[in-house]
């Protein structure tokens, strides 16, 4: 689907956030030039046809005292993959959970979540409880504590306008 210049005028206000206000889509309408109504009808129709893929937040976890982050890899037997996947992106404590090929002999993990916590302890304690509740202690994972952080931000899709 092409965008029309009013739409990448749209895209370009929301690709670096929603404003903090009560009324955010009001502010971009404003900020654009159109109506809160053609925002909400026009993201409504650029999510249906799969222009938008991913409407989501950027959670800058540190500044809410979560200090210690680790991406957990499990190689999910394939028939099962799908059901995992899904019962754990359910689990609060999981802010996200993906599929992803595995990369043989080298990577053979199929299945990424990740999980935050104050420390530590409690972000292992966490994927301890995943493994109970979805009855994965005999599937191989490996566990990526982030090291140093990086810029958070979402994809950047039109050039500003």
């Amino acid at each position: 689907m092409a965008l029309t210049q009013r739409e990448r005028r749209l895209i370009a206000a929301i690709q670096g956030g929603l404003p903090l206000v009560a009324e955010p889509y009001r502010a971009i309408a404003e900020e654009i030039g159109e109506t809160e109504e053609w925002v909400l009808a026009r993201l409504a129709k650029l999510i249906k046809a799969g222009s938008i893929k991913r409407w989501g937040i950027v959670v800058r976890h540190h500044e809410l005292g979560f200090q210690s982050n680790a991406m957990v890899v499990w190689d999910v037997p394939d028939e099962r993959v799908s059901e995992v996947g899904k019962a754990i992106a359910k689990t609060k404590i999981v802010s996200l959970c993906y599929r992803r090929p595995r990369i043989l002999p080298k990577w053979p993990y199929n299945l990424f979540c990740m999980i935050h916590g104050q420390d530590r302890e409690t972000v292992l304690a966490q994927i301890d409880k995943i493994r109970s509740l979805h009855g994965l202690d005999d599937v191989p994972c490996a566990i990526l504590f982030s090291g140093r952080r990086f810029k958070q931000r979402g994809a950047r899709y039109v050039e500003e306008v």
